[in-house]
């Protein structure tokens, strides 16, 4: 569905309370502190801003962001997990204003990390903006995936399948959903006014997944590390424009 302005600039003004939630978070993810605590300072975000979020009982789900650490790929549900020195944690983040949702994640070093896991972070973030740079009027919908394949497996690493991005708007998940894989050249015509949610998955190992008994939980099948980085972006006449970041 392609948006209005008026309705892009809401969209904006939930993807600046993800972006808050984002730094706050960030800078309290050390060592000792639990991933819990982590939902909490993004709860006082939430409730400062005045937004609701949008995984909070989202099917069932029992917080209000993501917390996904080491070889957990995806939905890492905040608990007693206690963050040490060399982990890294995917941090999954969203808002409602308006009645329009903002989505975005980021994967962290917890301290000192690996080459190899530092390597990985860098990665998976540079095949987000490389499919955010494929975002322009007149486009196809898998030159995002092609591009964002294409710069993780440059790499050595492996994009997962199973979870893609989407459409995003007056509802978290609309579609169409985006894969981070595949050939260009296919699918709609991106247009002036669509919003998607690109959301790379990129694992040190293969792309093999797992889910846990509670449901939610997503590891890599063969325990290598993974990262997750996720913007919320418009398509506009000049271009991507992306609405999770500091207003």
């Amino acid at each position: 569905m392609r948006r209005s302005k008026e309705e892009i600039a809401k969209m904006r003004k939930a993807g600046r309370v993800v972006a808050e939630m984002h730094e706050k978070c960030i800078a309290a993810a050390k060592p000792g502190v639990t991933t819990l605590e982590l939902d909490k300072v993004a709860r006082e975000v939430l409730e400062r801003r005045g937004a609701r979020s949008n995984f909070l009982n989202y099917h069932g789900f029992p917080a209000v962001i993501c917390t996904s650490p080491n070889d957990v790929i995806v939905h890492g549900i905040p608990g007693d997990y206690i963050l040490d020195e060399g982990d890294i944690l995917s941090l999954d983040c969203g808002a409602i204003i308006e009645g329009y949702h903002g989505d975005a994640a980021v994967t962290i070093p917890i301290g000192p990390v690996t080459e190899d896991a530092a390597r990985l972070m860098k990665t998976t973030e540079e095949s987000l903006y490389a499919g955010i740079e494929q975002i322009r009027d007149g486009h196809r919908l898998t030159d995002i995936g092609h591009a964002v394949q294409t710069v993780a497996e440059a790499a050595g690493f492996s994009v997962v399948r199973e979870y893609v991005g989407h459409g995003i708007g007056t509802a978290m998940h609309e579609e169409p959903q985006i894969a981070n894989y595949g050939p260009a050249g296919h699918g709609i015509k991106i247009r002036v006014g669509h919003v998607f949610a690109v959301e790379p998955m990129v694992n040190m190992g293969g792309p093999g997944t797992v889910l846990m008994d509670d449901g939610w939980t997503v590891k890599t099948a063969d325990g290598s590390l993974s990262a997750h980085f996720e913007h919320t972006i418009a398509v506009t006449d000049d271009g991507p424009e992306v609405l999770t970041v500091p207003g």
